[in-house]
């Protein structure tokens, strides 16, 4: 019997009737990015452990991806769904790509746009939005990270300044950052700072030796008697607040995401199991692949049905943190499902750079743990469905 047509696996859910056409075109147009900008290079980038960010970000800027889904500022204004779907391309290149856009639009932009001055506003958000300043997200600490409140670092005042004090550990885009949204304990509460990371006392050394996330820059920060003007205090916001709220845009990128980096790795295992031959026909057509490859693509388009769920709710204006929980969990705990087993239907060839599939799982490691473990998500959804915390 002649073979049927093969068709993509997001197809099956007919997802294009899904997504209205301004916010396909963007997708199709940061595809497009990746394909021909991204992907030819993330296997040296991942091998060597560099990323050219000082590169990419004036060519992400210039298609708008930059702080994508925020309003003014040189920001273009997109709905909330544009920005997962871009983030669904960027990861299906490589979560490291994705995080360098994330961290700058959702989590360093996003501080300064939501809670910032108006002065800060306007001497930051356009030079990022353009990729011409890089930003860092100051929070995570050697010691703290499901428990940020209690972080070490330590702003003081001095007079009409402030001195912080402290580490900050897992950086994306540290060593290259121009400005560091930087969250310190005060006797006020937990403030933000607005810190140039040209300011004397700072330094963020690159961490290198990593195993995943590869093609992303992760770095410390220093904090060494770091004097800043009364004016870098993000003035809007005071305590834990301010972080999570920034936490919760960037996981929300990260459930798309996580959707891109698991298609990827099943169209490559879809196409090399059409192409291997074993004992005389591809692999492809033995029951026990297709088995796998069936559950996979149910998986996927389980998790991608989810994704553009909570786009609309997000759009809508009804988007609550306990849903985007629910997304994480998910969508990162089955992504991650599906590169270990593609890995395993690839065989040995799934372990080189020549095929994505170990390189997405790698990644999707990181990607489990950071924005909030799968048991702190756990434990999130587990209070909104009690109403109690188990977190103490």
């Amino acid at each position: 019997m002649a073979p049927k047509t093969a068709v993509a696996p997001l197809d099956l859910f007919a997802i294009d009737q899904l997504v209205d056409e301004e916010d396909r075109d963007i997708q199709r147009t940061v595809q497009e990015l990746v394909t021909q900008r991204i992907k030819p290079h993330l296997a040296q980038w991942y091998e060597a452990g560099h990323v050219p960010v000082r590169e990419l970000a004036p060519e992400l800027g210039s298609l708008g991806l930059l702080g994508m889904h925020l309003e003014g500022y040189g920001c273009a204004g997109t709905s909330a769904t544009a920005y997962g779907l871009a983030c669904l391309e960027l990861e299906a290149g490589d979560s490291g790509i994705r995080s360098l856009v994330s961290v700058q639009g959702s989590l360093a932009m996003f501080a300064i746009w939501r809670w910032g001055s108006e002065e800060q506003k306007q001497e930051w958000l356009p030079r990022m939005a353009a990729g011409e300043a890089i930003g860092c997200f100051g929070l995570t600490e050697p010691d703290f990270g499901s428990n940020p409140g209690g972080m070490r670092t330590r702003a003081v005042r001095d007079g009409d300044d402030w001195v912080l004090t402290g580490n900050k550990m897992w950086i994306t885009n540290g060593s290259v950052a121009d400005v560091a949204v930087v969250w310190a304990q005060t006797d006020e509460g937990v403030r933000g700072f607005v810190v140039p990371t040209g300011t004397p006392g700072f330094s963020a050394p690159e961490i290198h030796r990593k195993l995943s996330l590869r093609a992303s820059i992760t770095s410390e920060l220093v904090l060494d008697g770091v004097r800043v003007p009364a004016g870098a205090v993000l003035p809007e916001v005071r305590g834990l607040k301010g972080p999570l709220s920034c936490l919760n845009e960037a996981r929300f990128g990260i459930v798309f995401g996580a959707v891109g980096a698991a298609r990827d790795s099943l169209e490559a295992t879809i196409r090399y199991a059409q192409e291997r031959d074993i004992f005389d026909k591809p692999l492809a057509a033995y029951q026990l692949t297709q088995a796998k490859l069936a559950d996979m693509g149910l998986e996927l388009g389980k998790a991608m049905l989810l994704a553009l769920h909570l786009g609309r709710l997000k759009d809508e204006g009804t988007l609550v943190p306990d849903q985007i929980s629910l997304g994480k969990l998910n969508n990162v705990r089955e992504a991650i499902k599906i590169a270990r087993e593609c890995r395993a239907i690839m065989g040995a060839a799934g372990i080189t750079l020549e095929h994505p599939v170990l390189r997405h799982a790698n990644n999707l490691e990181s990607v489990l743990t950071y924005e909030g473990t799968s048991e702190v998500h756990q434990l999130i959804i587990g209070q909104a469905l009690t109403g109690h915390s188990a977190f103490r």
